[in-house]
């Protein structure tokens, strides 16, 4: 990666679903470090995309009667949707589906097998469709996956194609050792590292055709399909027009990934392994969300409790609902949210907070005459945290200035005063809300936007309710 480029990417999403607000929470908080990187000046790359291969999808489509290629091309759309719905600024859209991609994992496989971390063996398992992953007794809780209760394991008999995982305990260790850091938050880099410690185990990397046939061909054998995850995880290199376009790809790997922890292992371990195996770079950094519950339950269909992205965004609008999920915190522990919390936060930080702020000091410059100026400052406190993929922390100090806008204004009283005093009052407190909706541009685009054209006008004049009061 050269000094002036930044690439990142989300988890590509299984098509077996619509988007749900805990991928909001990761699409958006990537969005956000893609638009600040580019406030830098920074040469950006931000990839998302679709998984589409595996039991899962087959079964599903199955399910519906449908091809299971109609049934992707169906759902990937569906997330393709979110660019409009949440206003995100990707620049990829890689679907595992897609010819080069399928290209890029079998020579990515070949290379792995060229250099002897490939094999074939008899695979007997128990294995959980929900998660497309092996498990271990470990893994289980009363003999089922934590994650799909309601699900029972299959137990697999069959001969498949193994990767070495086994070889990599060393290095992997080595790697967060070196990068105390590959890891974010410490408590999953130590989760992992612990994982890794406790010893690892080959994992199966193909599945029989005759029995699941919807996945990419394992070169050179056509009875078998990569298994999904091995497929799926090359698209941070395939996106990038690995192999074939070397330059592009010197120039903007390695990556920083976004995941759920739901994916650690996968992300920070088995791929990191497999990246090895090909003598590859390993990825910059691994970010990981934790869960969002939704009134203290797990969200499920079953339950009837999901929250659609595009519901946020009906309800508050559409950088009103980035602001809100972005509130819930990423990178961190699991969190939970209800539509009372949500119509709270809406309430106090935005209708009552940044827009009550923004309407007052309007319609005073108006009635003042005050003149605008452009803004690009960048406060360093600000830049510290964004830097450090404290994204939370970047937000509170946005809110902070808010309150400290407020503040200001109570204490020196401009609705009070006249002539140039309360000018001079009015041009300070201009200036506050500029540096606010500055660093708000990552965060809230559309909205920044707006605050700092409307406060930059040669004559600054009253300004409609920026957030509604919700009814």
């Amino acid at each position: 990666m050269s000094s002036n480029t930044f690439y990142l990417t989300t988890t590509l999403p299984y098509v077996n679903a619509a988007p749900h607000i805990g991928f909001a929470l990761e699409i958006v908080a990537a969005d956000v470090i893609a638009r600040y990187q580019r406030l830098l000046g920074q040469e950006v790359i931000f990839n998302t995309g679709t998984d589409e291969h595996g039991q899962k999808i087959y079964q599903k489509a199955l399910e519906n009667n449908q091809d299971p290629q109609a049934y992707a091309d169906e759902y990937a759309a569906k997330f393709d949707d979110l660019k409009k719905i949440l206003s995100l600024s990707y620049d990829h859209f890689v679907r595992t589906t897609n010819l080069d991609h399928k290209a890029a994992a079998q020579e990515f496989w070949k290379r792995c097998d060229t250099n002897g971390y490939i094999y074939k063996n008899e695979y007997k398992t128990k294995y959980c469709v929900g998660c497309e992953l092996e498990k271990t007794d470990s893994d289980l809780e009363d003999g089922r996956c934590p994650l799909h209760r309601h699900s029972e394991l299959e137990i697999r008999e069959e001969e498949n194609y193994f990767f070495k995982f086994s070889a990599f305990q060393k290095q992997l260790l080595d790697l967060y050792e070196k990068n105390p850091e590959f890891v974010k938050p410490v408590g999953k880099q130590k989760e992992i590292t612990s994982f890794v410690k406790g010893g690892l185990k080959d994992f199966s990397i193909s599945r029989l055709r005759e029995k699941m046939p919807w996945g990419v061909s394992v070169p050179g054998d056509d009875k078998h399909v990569m298994y999904v995850w091995f497929d799926a995880l090359v698209n941070y290199i395939s996106t990038l027009g690995w192999p074939n376009d070397q330059e592009k790809f010197d120039k903007f790997w390695p990556v920083i990934q976004l995941a759920g922890k739901d994916n650690l292992r996968q992300q920070s371990a088995m791929w990191q392994a497999m990246l090895m195996a090909a003598d590859l770079p390993n990825s910059k950094k691994i970010l990981i969300n934790g869960f969002i519950g939704v009134d203290g339950q797990k969200m499920s269909k079953s339950l009837g409790n999901v929250i659609a992205p595009s519901e946020l965004v009906n309800k508050y609008g559409v950088d009103a609902a980035r602001y809100l999920i972005m509130n819930l915190g990423p990178f961190g522990e699991d969190m939970d949210v209800s539509w009372k919390k949500l119509d709270e936060v809406y309430t106090a930080d935005l209708s009552n907070g940044l827009g009550n702020l923004c309407s007052r000091v309007a319609k005073m410059c108006e009635k003042a005459e005050i003149i605008g100026e452009e803004f690009n400052q960048l406060n360093n406190d600000f830049s510290e945290l964004m830097d450090n993929y404290d994204l939370g922390k970047g937000l509170s100090l946005i809110n902070n200035q808010v309150s400290a806008a407020d503040q200001y204004l109570s204490e020196n009283t401009p609705w009070k005063k006249e002539g140039d005093e309360q000018k001079k009052i009015l041009v300070e407190a201009v200036k506050k809300i500029q540096s606010i909706s500055y660093h708000l541009q990552p965060f809230m685009p559309e909205t920044a936007e707006k605050i700092l054209a409307h406060f930059s006008q040669s004559k600054i004049t009253a300004l409609k309710p920026l957030f509604p009061r919700l009814t």
